[in-house]
């Protein structure tokens, strides 16, 4: 069976399924399109020349402006009656239509994708910007919605950033998508566990209000934190402050609540949030936990295309990749004047990074979902915190924000107390050496992708190459994309962006293109024992 699913909304994507394997998933924020794009009919066309046969199900899941539309199901909704499927026709041939929620979509991507076999009962959370609650999934895959613990935890949580930022419109209608991230890189400045009076106040009517609308702003004018700036200590602790508080609203009610001890799947935009994912974990309420890597709203037309296949075969699990994007394009015409370029191999690319060469690297399909896992990604040596701070100049971003290792699977427990593999980078670990300065984050944590042969042959070579110069199986790994924009795709936008955010060079599948004006690259050039 053949099922090919959109999802309407945000993070858009189109997934297909053929026999329980995901042949893609593709992002329409991926190819340098602004980041939590929706899909576009230009997307459909292309995903359509795509295809070698027809589809068996066309499926799309439920999003708020489809409300009232009957070819479509609503947001919430988790109940196997709660879909639709009809018999329709696509270009003269019988075709399945499936819809259903938005909600389902996130729980069946969840349990989908996570190593639990079918029959497997398990708890589930799902939160984001508007759901937060909990669910027991029985053996046949009904779903009971225990609670719903905390609406908008999601916006809740990102408000606090617009309140504080003097650039943040307050009349604006929606929160910023990116604000949640850079929130959870300022909660970790927190050193105060307590909140003042003021801070009680501030986050009982944070937590509250029955929605996070704009005119929340208009009632805080007075807030000590209103547009004090992200950089304010104070703030800081409170960020920290309020992140964990909403992380126990929903830790109180497991505690209380789910005491079966059973897996537990998380799913939607929170489920990206490394340091309560960590938490997650450390309650030892639950057997094992389980994020995907698009726990976000990327996963959700792969979600519902699980929901249909499970629907029409009785199968909630498919075989799937990280890497199910689309191929890198090469074919496009550049100036290749400004680079040298190179046929390289593993120990060259090594040496130049542990000679402070800051490289793009390229390879096969770019990973599903947000996180650069090592075929889209900006790497660079471990060890300077100069390094951090010219990656984010490079990236066009805020100093408070980390820098994420990518670290050999077998080294992980000795430099990050990491006795497990973490191939998502989903969960942070402390970090147990002060070498590693470029990748530990202000709390002395660090959010580490784990590499092994199997999960990824190049990056796995290249990080033993690198440890056979330095004695470390550690880069650090940010994503390769212009600020606001999904991943770079294409060579000449990767040239181009080379040349404007100084790069000093590119890998593409082992062909290398270096920048002649990086003055590192020249003084690499210089040096007696270079790589040739």
């Amino acid at each position: 069976m053949n099922i090919l699913s959109f999802n309407p909304g945000h993070d858009g994507a189109i997934a297909y399924l053929k026999d329980a394997h995901l042949m893609f998933s593709i992002e329409a924020e991926k190819n340098s399109n602004y980041r939590y794009s929706p899909i576009s009919s230009h997307d459909v066309f292309d995903i359509l020349g795509k295809l070698d046969e027809m589809p068996d199900v066309i499926c799309t899941g439920g999003w708020w402006h489809l409300l009232g539309s009957h070819a479509f199901v609503e947001y919430r909704g988790v109940l196997k009656s709660d879909i639709i499927i009809e018999k329709r026709r696509l270009l003269g041939k019988p075709v399945h239509y499936f819809s259903s929620s938005h909600e389902r979509s996130h729980l069946l991507c969840a349990f989908g994708l996570s190593s639990l076999p079918k029959g497997t009962p398990c708890y589930a959370l799902v939160w984001e910007g508007d759901i937060g609650a909990f669910y027991e999934i029985d053996s046949e895959l009904n779903i009971m919605l225990l609670a719903d613990v905390l609406n908008e935890p999601g916006n809740r949580y990102s408000s606090i950033y617009g309140l504080a930022d003097p650039t943040f419109p307050k009349s604006e209608p929606f929160s910023r998508f990116s604000d949640a991230g850079k929130l959870m890189a300022l909660a970790s400045f927190s050193n105060r566990r307590m909140p003042s009076a003021e801070e009680k106040k501030l986050i009982d009517f944070l937590l509250g209000s029955p929605h996070v609308q704009p005119s929340l702003y208009e009632d805080l004018k007075h807030s000590q934190y209103y547009n004090v700036g992200v950089d304010d200590p104070e703030f800081r602790n409170f960020a920290g402050i309020f992140s964990d508080k909403i992380f126990d609203i929903f830790y109180q009610f497991a505690k209380a609540n789910m005491k079966k001890r059973m897996p537990l799947i998380i799913a939607g935009g929170c489920g990206l949030n490394c340091d309560w994912n960590t938490k997650w974990r450390e309650t030892n309420l639950f057997s094992e936990v389980f994020i995907p890597p698009v726990a976000n709203d990327s996963g959700s037309a792969i979600g519902t295309a699980i929901d249909a296949q499970f629907h029409l075969t009785g199968n909630p699990k498919i075989d799937w990749n990280v890497y199910s994007g689309l191929e890198f394009i090469t074919t496009d015409s550049f100036d290749l004047s400004p680079f040298d370029l190179y046929e390289t191999n593993y120990s060259m690319i090594a040496d130049m990074l542990a000679n402070n060469l800051i490289i793009g690297w390229v390879n096969g399909r770019y990973e599903i979902g947000p996180r650069a896992l090592g075929n889209r990604s900006i790497l660079a040596s471990p060890f300077q915190e100069s390094t951090r701070v010219r990656l984010n100049e490079i990236k066009q971003r805020e100093q408070f924000r980390p820098i994420a290792p990518v670290c050999l699977e077998e080294d992980a427990a000795r430099w990050f107390g990491c006795n497990q593999a973490s191939p998502f980078m989903l969960y942070t670990h402390r970090v147990s050496t002060n070498a590693l300065a470029a990748v530990t984050h202000v709390n002395e944590t660090a959010r580490i992708q784990t590499v092994s042969s199997a999960t990824n042959r190049n990056l796995y070579e290249l990080l033993i190459a690198f440890k056979a110069l330095t004695g470390y199986g550690v880069l650090c790994n940010t994503s390769l994309n212009f600020n606001g924009r999904g991943f770079i795709n294409r060579i000449a936008d990767l040239a181009k962006y080379t040349v404007q955010h100084n790069l000093d060079g590119f890998v593409i599948e082992g062909r290398s293109y270096i920048l002649k004006s990086s003055r590192n690259y020249q003084a690499y050039l210089r040096m007696p024992n270079q790589q040739s």
